[in-house]
């Protein structure tokens, strides 16, 4: 069987970054930088005040109190435009253009007025309470770089570089497709020898949490000739996400219609736990990642190889989950042949280190476990049995993107 590291190289290997289009600015955030837009100004696009108070050219005042005459008024979005003669101030406010010759800002609570006389009562500081010129960026500045995942911060920041529009990779297509006599969807009727399913509304959260656009078919019941139809319209999507139906029992049919269809498996087991049964197939460009139907299993991989995927189709780089240092806070006995993501709580020890504490139970079908666990704590395989206070690795979920 192969590795996760092994499969995960296989299945990032077979994508690349979609093509790109373009997005208003407004509708930006989430998405993934194609081309590294250039600021079509700069900011602020001359030396401004940063305070409410009075501008002068700092030599008028070498000690106070001093007092200067009042010419005129630089408010945010006016100007005073003439430069300044020796003696002379011009109030200004937050955001005001200095006038000409003016490089000290003195604030207004530290001034008295009496009409066009002002009385300078704090020497001011040459530069003081001035934003200079391009302080934020320039014009031609590309602080956006190709390949992040544009936050509101940096819509912000796009627009205020005058850019209405940004180059964006297009968001993934991805089908869901389950199968299986045994599934209902929640709030349907469900029959003594029924399960409600959960995975693909699931996935289909994740897809679009991680910058996608998910398709979720219909529960495919167990017939051959069906699921093949649901796998040649998921095969018009950039990835087709099976969800169990993928081992070799009488009933798991997929691997079977994915053959009838062309499709050439390339693997369909990996070393870990859980997620053993977990499939890939390809088809000139069609792509079929097969995840296992337990719903935890399903969670498991989908971080571990659909996230990776869509990260490539989004032109970044794919990488598995990362991984971070803690402590252990019981013992764990050796591990087997298989890769195990042990579902876990993290807490924060006196000294601030982390420690996790495995759950007890680790049954993949159990949902409720991965809801209350902050950590996959990665075992590899042949672990040795391990004492509390040893130095493991593990998957924080608190943060993950998406909503994991």
């Amino acid at each position: 069987m192969l590795t996760v590291r092994e499969a995960h190289a296989r299945v990032i290997a077979a994508f690349e970054a979609l093509p790109a289009e373009t997005v208003s600015v407004a509708d930006a955030a989430g998405r993934v930088l194609a081309t590294a837009p250039a600021a079509r100004l700069t900011q602020p696009p001359s030396d401004l005040s940063a305070m409410d108070g009075y501008a002068m050219r700092a030599e008028d005042v070498p000690a106070a109190p001093s007092t200067l005459t009042l010419v005129g008024q630089a408010p945010a979005g006016d100007s005073y435009d003439r430069a300044l003669k020796p003696g002379e101030t011009v109030r200004i406010f937050t955001g005001g253009p200095l006038p000409m010759g003016a490089d000290a800002i003195v604030i207004q609570e530290d001034t008295k007025a009496e009409g066009e006389k002002i009385t300078i009562l704090e020497a001011p500081r040459l530069g003081r309470h001035i934003r200079k010129a391009g302080l934020d960026f320039a014009a031609g500045d590309q602080p956006l770089a190709v390949g992040r995942t544009l936050t509101t911060r940096d819509v912000a920041l796009a627009a205020a570089m005058n850019l209405p529009w940004l180059s964006v990779h297009r968001k993934p297509r991805i089908a869901i497709l389950s199968t299986g006599d045994e599934l209902v969807m929640p709030g349907e009727p469900v029959g003594r020898n029924q399960i409600v399913s959960s995975s693909g509304i699931a996935v289909a959260a994740l897809v679009r949490g991680w910058g996608g656009e998910p398709t979720l078919f219909d529960i495919v019941r167990d017939d051959a000739k069906l699921i093949e139809s649901y796998i040649a319209a998921g095969a018009q999507h950039d990835l087709l996400i099976t969800l169990g139906g993928a081992s070799v029992g009488d009933h798991d049919l997929v691997q079977g219609a994915l053959k009838a269809q062309g499709f050439a498996m390339d693997f369909w087991r990996i070393a870990m736990r859980p997620g053993k049964p977990l499939m890939f197939a390809a088809r000139d460009r069609a792509r079929v990642l097969g995840l296992p139907g337990n719903p935890v299993s399903t969670m498991v991989c989908a971080l571990l190889f659909l996230k990776p995927a869509i990260d490539r189709m989004l032109g970044q780089p794919g990488d598995l989950a990362a991984t971070r240092p803690a402590r252990l806070a019981v013992d764990v006995k050796m591990n087997d042949t298989r890769e195990d993501y042990v579902r876990s709580a993290l807490a924060r020890a006196a000294d601030g280190s982390l420690t996790v504490t495995p759950n007890p139970v680790q049954d993949s079908s159990m949902l409720s476990v991965l809801a209350q666990s902050d950590a996959f704590l990665v075992r590899p395989a042949h672990d040795p049995a391990r004492k509390a206070g040893e130095t493991v690795q593990v998957v924080d979920l608190v943060g993950l993107p998406g909503g994991y």
